[in-house]
């Protein structure tokens, strides 16, 4: 589980306060607009606090001083910078993820080094992925598609090993390469491969599937 403070509370951000929340993580969302927070439902089970995004007390009431990921979703691309850069540099979050929503402003981006998402209609389960595949690596999106590596958790199944075949065909997804907790051996898999609990996988998810398979990433 994770402290997440998500900035932006429009579509986005609700969408993906959401996710996180219902994922487990611990998430609190920050938005300017009390009347915004209508956005998240009366499911969602985590915390809001109205206020500016990288205000410094603001932040500190959002509890940005034990947050683990940071994600700042808004419309504004100017406000989703500076959060960034106050979550980063001020407060040392160790993941901050900003959303890209001017592709024009796309090299300034770059060169603050935040990692960021585009603004597309898949924005949310973008940054979703970012943020349960940090206990992994995300590595490439391919449309619909992200490819991650991550250590594989069986502690939610009653196993300790499963079949390749198995894990795709439950999940939809494909396993690329695995290699072993230990490091003793690695290999391109059949569907009759066995991978145990610890492994290093690397797989291709669809975007809509990263929340139900997020239980098979450790953290």
């Amino acid at each position: 589980m994770s402290n997440v403070i998500v900035v932006g509370c429009g579509r986005v951000g609700s969408q993906l306060a959401n996710m996180l929340s219902d994922n487990g993580n611990n998430v609190c969302v920050i938005d300017k607009n009390a009347n915004a927070f209508a956005n998240l439902g009366r499911n969602f089970n985590g915390s809001t606090v109205q206020g500016v995004g990288f205000d410094e007390e603001t932040l500190v009431k959002a509890g940005i001083e034990d947050c683990d990921v940071m994600a700042a979703v808004t419309q504004f691309d100017n406000t989703n910078l500076m959060c960034a850069e106050v979550g980063s540099r001020l407060f040392g979050v160790p993941h901050v993820i900003a959303r890209l929503y001017n592709p024009d402003h796309e090299r300034a981006y770059m060169q603050l080094g935040i990692d960021y998402v585009c603004g597309t209609s898949l924005v949310a389960e973008d940054v979703f992925s970012k943020v349960v595949s940090g206990h992994g690596a995300h590595l490439d999106t391919f449309g619909e598609f992200e490819v991650l590596r991550f250590s594989l958790d069986l502690s939610s199944t009653d196993k300790r090993t499963i079949r390749v075949g198995e894990l795709e065909r439950d999940h939809d997804i494909r396993i690329i390469a695995f290699e072993r907790s230990d490091g003793s051996a690695s290999s391109i898999p059949t569907r009759d491969s066995i991978l145990y609990n610890g492994d290093s996988v690397l797989a291709c998810v669809r975007h809509e599937l990263i929340e139900t398979f997020a239980r098979y990433i450790q953290d």
